[in-house]
């Protein structure tokens, strides 16, 4: 049996919320329960009775349809367009406490057999070298279909419409004074997954995410320099309505600004200044130094070919002071709109939240079926996922948001309290040692703040700092009403590197004494 696109697709991303009865759950539109497609339950049993007559004790499948479409242009024409289709699966199983998996892109019965067969003999030739037998948390056999809510599908949306809003932006861009280049693109996602599982679970999600973003320069050829600013959105886990709803002339009108001011802007004079991190910037801190350490494979050693492992290892859970106390890190998969939300992961479990820091104090980590027991947990918080059919599921970041203060505090007040400072805002450069240990950052702009007030932008400015100096460092956050999330399209982790989307959440923050770098060119 070949499943055709159009079947496959039939569920399309209508959004819904989901209804729980009896341990299982299925979406409701209107009223009206839709079941996972039967089709792709027909053939995901047929694999998943070949697995289990090999000999193993767990098997799941994945049958999943990748749509992807990115557009880059300059100024006034389309420099580059790709449009992809991925369909395919992969079946996963246990066999003598060993994981075996084989994938393949043909949606056919037979195959399915066949690549079942294929992971059995896989597993049973790793059992020769696992050490310890892995062992599966308890979870929930959910019945289930979950869909990113959104407005519009972009992929509903014509070529030429998306194409017409980035040369607008464009547009808009150039004709601002002094701006001499703009480039503007955007990235759109459909992932649409098929799991189900030998403990029951039967599970269909279609996921979206979209990321646009420009880039303005201004170049001085007087002086044979130049200054960008890259636009303040973030990725989105949302329909084609963030791509419209965005205030991109708002955004462009204020780079073309900045750009400007920062040509003429001094350089930073180093040495230890009071940080306030607006959350356009600080979220990549947070990805960096509290959302990979807190990965449970990385704090084992289980993951160290990309990026390196953690500081946070086991013996300083529940007591290891790693921020001031009025630091609260919340891990979830739940938030609308964050790149990292679905309902359920690739391990079958439904996604929840969780704190990883209390008080300042470091409590959790980020776990998956096959971690949970390791760690002593009842169960696994859900972080399971593979970036394609082809590619083996493992323990992925979640959304990883600061908890904003419990206050009123705004951004301008919390500048009103501050008697010097630099003030960062958006994504620039970053760098960090192999345990998430020691670190740089810089941003897009930076601000110099005196005796309360912004006086003036500087240029040239990154901070240094050791991951615990520097959190316990923090003494004000801002309010709820200043809290954004941003987040990355593109996290890497793994040999072969998978990708994963992930946002974090935060409020503006303030950290006293941080040490302050001049990167500066001497040319």
């Amino acid at each position: 049996m070949t499943l055709e696109r159009r079947e496959f697709l039939r569920l399309g991303a209508a959004a819904g919320s989901v209804a729980v009865s009896g341990g299982c759950a299925a979406v409701r539109l209107g009223g009206r329960a839709i079941e996972p497609d039967p089709g792709l339950l027909d053939l995901a049993r047929a694999a998943l009775e070949s697995a289990e007559a090999g000999g193993a004790v767990y098997a799941d499948i994945r049958i999943c349809d990748y749509r992807r479409q990115r557009i880059n242009t300059r100024d006034r024409r389309v420099t580059d367009l790709l449009d992809s289709e991925d369909r395919g699966f992969g079946v996963r199983v246990l066999v003598d406490g060993t994981w075996g998996f084989a994938a393949s892109p043909r949606i056919e019965k037979e195959e399915m057999l066949t690549v079942a067969r294929r992971a059995v003999m896989l597993a049973r030739t790793n059992a020769e070298l696992q050490l310890e037998p892995v062992q599966l948390a308890p979870t929930v056999a959910y019945t289930a279909v979950w869909n990113t809510p959104l407005r519009t599908d972009p992929f509903d949306v014509s070529l030429d419409d998306k194409i017409e809003r980035l040369l607008w932006i464009n547009a808009e861009a150039l004709r601002q004074r002094g701006v001499t280049l703009c480039l503007s693109s955007v990235d759109f996602v459909r992932e649409h997954k098929f799991f189900a599982s030998t403990d029951g679970a039967v599970i269909e999600q279609t996921l979206h995410r979209n990321n646009p973003s420009f880039t303005v320069t201004a170049v001085d050829r007087r002086r044979g320099t130049f200054e960008s600013r890259n636009a303040y959105s973030s990725p989105q886990g949302r329909g084609y309505e963030y791509f419209e709803d965005y205030p991109w002339r708002e955004d462009v009108r204020l780079a073309a600004s900045d750009v400007q001011e920062k040509a003429a802007a001094p350089s930073v004079a180093p040495g230890k200044y009071d940080l306030i991190l607006h959350p356009s910037h600080l979220w990549l801190t947070i990805h960096e130094s509290i959302g990979h350490p807190t990965e449970y494979d990385r704090a084992v050693g289980m993951e160290a070919n990309f990026a390196g492992t953690s500081f946070l290892t086991p013996d300083k859970l529940g007591s290891f002071q790693v921020a001031s106390p009025i630091v609260h890190f919340q891990a979830e998969k739940t938030a609308i709109g964050s790149l990292a939300t679905c309902g359920y992961d690739d391990d079958g479990v439904a996604t929840q939240e969780w704190p990883l820091v209390t008080n300042g104090v470091f409590v959790d980590y980020q776990t998956t079926r096959d971690q949970a027991l390791c760690l002593g947990r009842a169960a696994s918080f859900g972080c399971c996922y593979a970036q394609s059919w082809r590619d083996v599921a493992f323990q992925r970041m979640p959304n990883i948001n600061l908890l904003p203060g419990d206050n009123s505090l705004s951004l301008d007040e919390m500048i009103a309290d501050t008697e010097e400072a630099i003030l960062i805002k958006g994504r620039g450069s970053y760098s960090i040692d192999h345990q998430r240990y020691n670190f740089q950052f810089g941003g897009q702009t930076s601000y110099h703040v005196k005796h309360g007030k912004i006086v003036g932008m500087l240029k040239d400015v990154a901070y240094q700092a050791r991951t615990p100096d520097f959190w316990r460092s923090c003494d004000a956050i801002c309010g709820p009403k200043e809290y954004w999330v941003g987040g990355s399209f593109y996290d890497g982790k793994g040999e072969p590197r998978q990708s994963n989307a992930v946002s974090h959440g935060c409020s503006p923050a303030r950290f006293r004494r941080v040490d302050v770098l001049n990167t500066e060119r001497k040319v």
